[in-house]
């Protein structure tokens, strides 16, 4: 059964930073492009990060560019997302999701996606 869990969400104050963690049970994480996704509420979910399988490239929104880092430990099974000099504006739910076989260019968009985890809530908040 293929799985993907996220973990590493929480409240932190602006400016502070936070790792978040897409652990891949029941398929090999490697061979998959994997993204980010957040929603806030009342707002339709949103690419925020994406690193494709072949040769580790990377797609950030323009909103993350700078502050965000996507990288992937195919050791582990796991990929992560290293959030920088957060903001308000970051608070969502954040999703990882994995797809094999799409064109990575279009990896910033939710409907490549096949597997998606069950989300992990960042709130960012003085």
């Amino acid at each position: 059964q293929l799985q993907l869990v996220e973990s590493g969400g929480g409240l932190v104050q602006p400016g502070g930073s936070l790792r978040l963690s897409c652990a891949a049970s029941g398929f090999t994480l490697g061979y998959y492009a994997m993204g980010w996704f957040r929603q806030a509420p009342g707002k339709e979910r949103e690419g925020v990060s994406c690193i494709s399988s072949s040769d580790d490239s990377t797609y950030y929104a323009d909103s993350v560019k700078g502050r965000f880092t996507v990288s992937r430990d195919n050791a582990k099974n796991t990929v992560y997302l290293q959030m920088n000099s957060l903001r308000p504006e970051d608070t969502a739910v954040y999703y990882c999701a994995a797809d094999q076989g799409s064109p990575f260019y279009n990896c910033l968009a939710s409907g490549m996606y096949d597997y998606w985890g069950q989300g992990t809530q960042v709130t960012v908040s003085s």
